[in-house]
């Protein structure tokens, strides 16, 4: 293989130096989908809501946000947080504190796709027997829009994953420090980064084809 030697790689290393970065990247990952979702959502139902006072701020934050490169946003969230807060807090926090952040503008325009494929004969249906406009969200619509929007939502879980890789830039120890990490202690760079790209490789798709595979069967249902 061109000089490579990977027979350095063992358990050991993994445990050592791998695995700490892989259970925070998956944390990472996790933590980021779910406040993601959460914010994600609001920011949606501002957006729908057909109000200026919500509707303007809500709209300014996801374009703003999708307008800037993650590796920025990162950056920018390390050094601006402890500045306004007279402390720092840690390269991890600040990740998690970006990620939400960041992804919840993705999350949002995922939500609001799928608020707005719900027939309105459903929206009109709900009014009629008396619902108010967030009983309809929480009973009727929300459900109807997370069904159809999981195989979406799950593909930019995905994505998140292999951009938690980013935050190398402010020196969280994640996956991909794992490995460079240990690449450096052992003297093979080359490899340590090979690995790790055939790790993400492996996992990220395995994961596009479970997707599929949900989104085939939701289809069926459909």
């Amino acid at each position: 293989m061109g000089g490579l030697d990977l027979s350095f790689f063992s358990w050991e290393i993994v445990s050592k130096f791998v695995r700490q970065g892989f259970i925070f990247s998956l944390e990472l990952t996790a933590i980021a989908t779910v406040g993601g979702i959460f914010f994600g959502t609001l920011l949606a139902l501002m957006r729908l809501s057909g109000r200026k006072l919500l509707m303007m701020p809500a709209t300014f934050y996801v374009n703003g946000m999708r307008s800037l490169p993650l590796v920025m946003v990162i950056l920018g969230f390390f050094l601006l947080i402890p500045f306004l807060i007279g402390k720092p807090i840690g390269a991890e926090l600040s990740a998690i504190i970006t990620f939400i952040a960041f992804e919840a503008a993705y999350f949002s325009e995922i939500m609001r796709a799928g608020i707005q494929s719900i027939p309105r004969g459903q929206v009109h249906a709900g009014q009629a027997v008396g619902m108010t406009y967030a009983q309809n969200m929480k009973l009727v619509i929300l459900p109807q829009a997370f069904r159809n929007m999981l195989p979406i939502l799950l593909t930019q879980t995905i994505i998140l994953f292999q951009d938690t890789s980013l935050v190398y830039a402010i020196g969280a120890y994640d996956l991909l420090k794992g490995f460079t990490t240990a690449g450096k202690i052992y003297g093979r760079p080359e490899e340590a980064y090979l690995l790790a790209a055939v790790v993400y490789f492996v996992l990220c798709f395995g994961l596009s084809y479970l997707v599929k595979k949900l989104q085939a069967k939701i289809a069926i249902i459909r």
